[in-house]
């Protein structure tokens, strides 16, 4: 059985390297391109993923596009998917992959309004006096349980006045040190008239490449676990917790580093830095816990599980509407 450390955090950190060669690309942000920088000492450094596409990475591996499903192992968890309202429902967009998870506009903008009504009376406690952390993880349980390790904003004023919200409670991050410019280029050929208009996508266009070079690749992780103490959900709901985010670290560090088509990573070493003398399960290991965790857990969850939620854009809605179609 897994238990949660007597520790305030569990600090992970992965030595990573290149599948192949010794360039990588960064992630990069339109208005910085690649985010480099020193420490006091002089030395270069460069932020490989953030904080914020780590958390997302970290929900993604969870899901099974294949099967349209979560990933086996983690099947019987609490999620919202959103589907179309056509006579098939096809699915549009879960919880589990949506960037603000509950808080998408797929979930609580679209004209069903159910779920977010649904919603609004599980919060509505919280309307005239402070937000009850306990009473809001509860019903994060419920629905979502991803937010309970990754936070949650929820920004709509109908909903306790915006202030529902709880801070990532797993986080993670990878840096590179002693970093080194690789440059490089190339040039889209247009083999038919290499002199075209090329605002037109015509005629040939060279480019140049920035790549980088690195004395060490690192991942670090960091799970609260004072703050998964702090929902009050019980025994089973934090040994579900704790596994399931170590679940998470370990299917990411295993199955998705395969960051860009230029930045395909492995992992040479996972170490725990705090507490001392905890030793990470295996991912094989994990994938036979989870299931026994979910259904000791499982009395916390919406019922059925996954909850459906249907989505029809408001500019739809009145072209169906003028069109003579009605409501939906």
């Amino acid at each position: 059985m897994i238990a949660l450390p007597n520790a305030p955090r569990l600090l992970l950190h992965a030595v990573l390297r290149p599948v192949q060669g010794t360039r990588f690309q960064p992630t990069g942000f339109p208005d910085l391109g690649a985010a480099s920088f020193s420490l006091p000492d002089g030395t270069a450094m460069l932020l490989v993923e953030s904080h914020q596409s780590v958390a997302n990475r970290l929900e993604s591996v969870c899901w099974d596009d294949v099967n349209g499903d979560l990933a086996s192992p983690l099947r019987g968890l609490p999620y919202v998917v959103v589907k179309d309202d056509s006579a098939k429902g096809e699915i549009i967009t879960n919880s589990v992959l949506e960037a603000h998870r509950l808080n998408s506009p797929y979930i609580l903008e679209g004209e069903d309004k159910s779920f977010f009504n649904l919603l609004k009376g599980r919060v509505a406690q919280f309307d005239d006096r402070a937000v009850n952390l306990r009473e809001l993880a509860k019903v994060l349980a419920e629905f979502d349980i991803g937010s309970l390790l990754h936070g949650i904003f929820l920004a709509k004023s109908e909903l306790a006045g915006g202030r529902l919200r709880l801070p990532r409670a797993l986080s993670g991050f990878i840096e590179a040190r002693d970093v080194g410019v690789a440059m490089s280029g190339g040039v889209k050929n247009d083999r038919v008239n290499p002199s075209g208009d090329t605002k037109s996508g015509f005629g040939n266009v060279p480019f140049h490449r920035e790549e980088f070079t690195a004395g060490s690749i690192d991942a670090y992780f960091n799970l609260d676990l004072t703050q998964i103490r702090s929902y009050g959900l019980g025994d089973d709901m934090e040994r579900l917790l704790f596994g399931l985010a170590l679940w998470k670290v370990q299917a990411f560090l295993n199955l998705g580093l395969r960051l860009r088509t230029a930045c395909d990573l492995e992992v040479e070493k996972l170490e725990v830095t705090r507490p001392a003398g905890f030793v990470v399960p295996g991912l094989s290991e994990l994938d036979g816990l989870l299931p026994g965790l979910i259904q000791k857990a499982s009395g916390a969850f919406a019922k059925p599980p996954v909850t459906i939620v249907k989505y029809m854009a408001k500019a739809a809605t009145a072209a169906k509407k003028k069109a003579g179609g009605g409501e939906s």
